[in-house]
């Protein structure tokens, strides 16, 4: 266990050397943490209880995993979102494979419907977008001018959502419509300073505030809901990529990490990280089909 700078402090959940270890998120139906390894096309599993590791390889790259309410899980692949069932049988709920396009980060809203961004293997300005993805399959294009789409998540009560398009620098904030699932008035909550990282993966705790993993910033933030820095969470290595509220009580931090263009890497980038007792997360919905 190591302290950071604000006092708290980080053990190794996992070690591991994933090249994109991205993701993670709390399966309350199986007590296990999910997440992924995008370049490696890795499902991972991990048990806090009984410290056993679960591990599947997909046919191809993987942006994002997250329980279904039937049980299985929703995937943000390459070529679309993929369902896999309870009994782990692969299906497409929607195929559109974009020559040079990849499915990015992903979270599910309060309604169920599944918000799936994608990028471009060449991070060309523009070339990704943002979804919404009902558990039928319909699907309605929210973003379609986005580089790097990442972070995504809700206020608890659901009357924001917030959004992080890496190369912003920013951490936006919409208007959320729970009946409708419609988003509005987008506007910045904070931007990340030039020398402290770009702003990756989020998500949001019980008081409300917005943790944000900062890649090439070695640190997960915490902003209030006005957008204020009050936390600071400083870790061994700089590619930090998303964070989430996990174990029985949704009150550690994990966090997952990225070894992909270091070099050499720090021992410990790749691994998949944790905070006990970091604060109080909220229950994430399963995805709507």
């Amino acid at each position: 266990m190591t302290a950071t700078r604000d006092g708290a402090s980080y053990e190794v959940a996992v070690r591991a050397e994933s090249a994109l270890g991205e993701g993670p998120t709390w399966d309350p139906a199986t007590g296990r943490l999910l997440w992924i390894d995008i370049l490696n096309s890795r499902l991972n599993g991990y048990d806090p209880a009984t410290g056993r590791r679960t591990l599947r390889r997909t046919d191809q790259h993987v942006g994002a995993v997250k329980p279904r309410a039937g049980g299985g899980l929703v995937l943000n692949l390459r070529d679309g979102i993929g369902l896999l069932d309870p009994d782990d049988t692969f299906r497409w709920l929607r195929h559109e494979p974009v020559p040079g396009r990849r499915g990015n980060d992903a979270a599910v809203a309060p309604d169920g419907a599944l918000w799936a961004g994608t990028m471009r293997y060449d991070e060309a300005t523009g070339g990704g977008t943002l979804a919404r993805v009902t558990g039928d399959g319909a699907a309605e294009l929210v973003l379609d001018d986005v580089t790097v789409s990442n972070g995504t998540g809700w206020s608890p009560d659901g009357r924001r959502m917030y959004y992080i398009d890496t190369p912003t620098r920013r951490i936006d904030v919409f208007d959320h419509d729970a009946d409708t699932g419609r988003v509005t008035g987008r506007r910045p909550l904070a931007e990340v300073e030039d020398g402290a990282g770009f702003p990756d993966g989020l998500t949001v705790d019980a008081e409300g505030c917005v943790w944000v993993a900062l890649w090439d910033g070695a640190a997960v933030r915490r902003y209030t809901p006005s957008g204020a820095l009050d936390r600071v969470i400083e870790l061994p290595v700089p590619r930090v990529t998303a964070c989430a509220f996990g174990g029985p009580g949704l009150t550690d931090l994990y966090i997952t990490t990225a070894r992909v263009g270091l070099a050499p890497a720090p021992p410990l980038a790749g691994s998949l990280l944790v905070v006990p007792g970091a604060g109080e997360g909220v229950a994430q919905p399963a995805f709507a089909g």
